[in-house]
């Protein structure tokens, strides 16, 4: 971008933004089945536009200086604990701070030197971020490929004198379902080892199904040994991006969680999360979201993506050649195929305006789909249908993905390291993918190509990805 030299009009401006906006996704209208959380509710989408502009300019740096952020987080905290069993809590930008600040606490509260975390293979990957960042050492154990649902027996045996915290996912994303969390959260209060619930996705979600009928496991602070939870709020709390909360049972964990530094000469630094100054925004978002929907609203919310998930379910497995995922608790939907191609299929639905998300093989669990089902999807679910059945036919016409014999095999011996960005777009280019186009592109080549990798091959690629990407 050159900077211009005077100033731009604010109707220029839009107009810029409307154009680069062009290729994007839909954030509207139920066709875009991950990323984006849709009420179907016009006004309830502007009173959140409204309240998180009015506190778009406040900084949560000091509450002292802002007290309205401080009242606004105690209701929002509040309402939150006041669904997921109590506790104190944390208002962050993301289930990923949410979680950084979790392990964060287990680590600070713990004596070892050499910190371990145990989480189920299906946990988000913001837990092995945080490991990263943090230092401790995660240690990943099988699921059921069955149920999807971590094995309890597994958790116990991988729980060492060095283990500062056990994961549970309420529920897990890939496959939408709740992890047996008052057996693992028993096992974790046996051994003294703190146990944290993931319920970035579900938080906001399951309480709500519950009242409209659905069985919903125990698995939030109610349940004896679960030392914390998270809930995002940007999910089915259709709040606006940036906000989630963190739980703990004991604000003494919570403490350990906070960051303070007396080590300059400049103003006072107490930090609740990972950020100094931040925007205030989202929290009026999300107080604005809460406000305007109510508890009715949101059982309303909830009981439409329960019947919408319902016939999303049975209606896929009434197509010839898919078959869900185990059975969710939830309103997430996973759909695979020994018969076509998934990420085929994903392609040829994006082709008729819709975006289903593949989801790679991992820890013996197949390639598949991934649908989030939100309060918008129920009016548009037959549609919805015809789109994965039309979209398996055209999948199983053209077959899957073809790969140039031995691709896979050079990628992995590439050394990845050696090739500069352009050198790596052009090997890209070589498969047929256009890293430097706008357009939303065909993916399935890629994804095969992710799919036949290693993950460690993966996350290789993925960062060359990005890094073209943003050259």
């Amino acid at each position: 971008m050159t900077l211009p030299e005077h100033g731009r009009s604010t109707e220029d401006l839009l107009a810029e933004i409307a154009r680069l906006k062009e290729a994007d996704l839909p954030v509207r209208g139920g066709k875009v089945t991950a990323y984006v959380y849709d009420t179907g509710r016009p006004e309830v989408h502007e009173a959140a536009a409204r309240g998180y502009f009015e506190m778009l300019e406040v900084n949560s740096l000091d509450p002292t200086a802002f007290p309205s952020i401080v009242e606004m987080e105690k209701q929002v905290v509040g309402a939150v604990a006041e669904l997921l069993g109590g506790g104190h809590g944390i208002f962050t930008s993301g289930g990923t701070e949410s979680i950084m600040l979790a392990v964060k606490a287990a680590r600070d509260a713990a004596a070892t030197r050499a910190p371990e975390m145990v989480v189920p293979v299906t946990a988000h990957p913001a837990f092995h971020k945080a490991a990263h960042y943090l230092g401790v050492k995660v240690v990943a154990v099988p699921v059921d490929l069955e149920t999807y649902r971590v094995e309890p027996s597994a958790v116990e045996a991988a729980i060492t004198g060095d283990t500062v915290l056990v994961v549970v996912s309420a529920p897990s994303y890939p496959q939408g379902v709740v992890d047996p969390v008052e057996r693992v959260a028993a096992i974790c209060a046996e051994r003294g080892v703190l146990c944290h619930v993931d319920a970035c996705v579900g938080g906001w979600l399951l309480p709500w199904l519950r009242e409209a009928g659905a069985r919903v496991p125990a698995f939030d602070l109610s349940v004896p040994g679960v030392t914390s939870i998270s809930c995002d709020l940007h999910k089915f709390g259709y709040a606006p991006k940036g906000a989630s909360v963190v739980l703990f049972r004991d604000p003494a964990l919570r403490r350990k969680a906070y960051f303070a530094s007396a080590a300059w000469p400049g103003y006072t630094i107490i930090n609740a999360t990972v950020q100094s100054s931040r925007s205030a925004g989202p929290l009026g978002g999300a107080w604005a979201t809460m406000q305007a929907l109510g508890r009715d609203g949101y059982v309303e919310l909830g009981r439409r993506s329960l019947e919408a998930a319902r016939r999303l379910r049975e209606g896929i497995g009434a197509i010839d050649g898919l078959r869900v995922l185990g059975e969710p608790d939830s309103t997430l939907v996973a759909f695979g195929s020994t018969e076509v191609d998934v990420f085929v299929l994903a392609d040829e639905a994006r082709k008729l305006g819709w975006f289903l998300q593949p989801q790679l093989s991992y820890a013996g669990i197949p390639a598949n789909i991934h649908i989030t089902v939100t309060g918008a999807t129920l009016a548009g679910v037959e549609a919805m249908l015809e789109v994965i059945a039309q979209s398996a036919e055209a999948a199983r016409k053209r077959g899957p993905a073809t790969l140039p014999d031995g691709l896979i095999d050079l990628i992995a011996g590439l050394d990845l390291d050696a090739l500069d960005d352009a050198t790596f777009a052009e090997l890209a280019a070589s498969v047929g993918v256009d890293l430097t186009s706008q357009a939303q592109p065909e993916m399935a080549v890629v994804n095969a190509v992710l799919d036949g990798l290693p993950a460690d091959k993966r996350e290789a690629v993925l960062l060359r990805f990005l890094s073209v990407i943003y050259s």
